[in-house]
């Protein structure tokens, strides 16, 4: 079975001139970065265009990756910088980092615990609105850097050392800040579950 390249190989082959290796990382990363523009530009038509102008940003910026952070760092700077640019030319507010957070993204960023074993009863739907309002209203009353480092980790799936990298600050103070947002987003969870002060997730 073949190995499967690194990021680091990848982008070693297309300096070398292999332009086929880009196919492969705009494959690896093109749902990501898709998801992450269209929470920013929420025109679905503008977003794709921004999202192939972001990737043509980073084929061209190629010869400057020095590899000291992530290739999906790297890339979400240059995809951010890219949706950012298209909104002012747009005459469009740019949205901050810590605004990236959509209502879905959200409900699917935190292992709730199961409220009814019948997931279609008025009961259990009801449950799950309240359920999902009450982590909206956590995350959104959440400082901004608590914020946005809970969102790049759980909704944008990026690392400790990559949110360290684009947060521009300690691991430590990443994992500080991610502990923080969570136990606000349980803090609001439960009295609504009955949960006991001591209960994570």
């Amino acid at each position: 079975m073949a190995e499967i390249p690194s990021d680091l190989d990848l982008v070693q082959r297309i300096k070398n001139g292999d332009r086929d290796a880009f196919n492969l990382l705009v494959l690896k990363y093109q749902r990501k970065v898709s998801r992450l523009v269209g929470r920013l530009v929420r025109n679905p038509d503008e977003a794709d265009d921004v999202v192939q102008e972001a990737f043509i940003k980073a084929y061209r910026a190629l010869p400057q990756f020095r590899g000291d952070s992530a290739f999906y760092t790297w890339l979400y700077r240059i995809a951010v910088n890219t949706a950012k640019n298209h909104l002012v030319a747009q005459g469009k507010r740019p949205i901050s980092l810590s605004e990236l957070t959509s209502n879905d993204a959200e409900e699917e960023s935190f292992e709730l615990p199961v409220v009814s074993t019948d997931n279609n009863t008025p009961e259990a739907e009801l449950m799950s609105k309240q359920v999902a309002d009450a982590v909206n209203r956590a995350v959104s009353a959440l400082p901004e850097e608590l914020r946005t480092a809970l969102n790049l980790r759980e909704i944008d799936g990026l690392s400790y050392e990559e949110i360290a990298e684009a947060m521009n600050c300690p691991i430590g103070t990443v994992r500080s800040r991610i502990f923080r947002a969570r136990e606000a987003v349980a803090a609001e969870l439960r009295p609504l579950l009955n949960l006991s002060p001591d209960r994570r997730w």
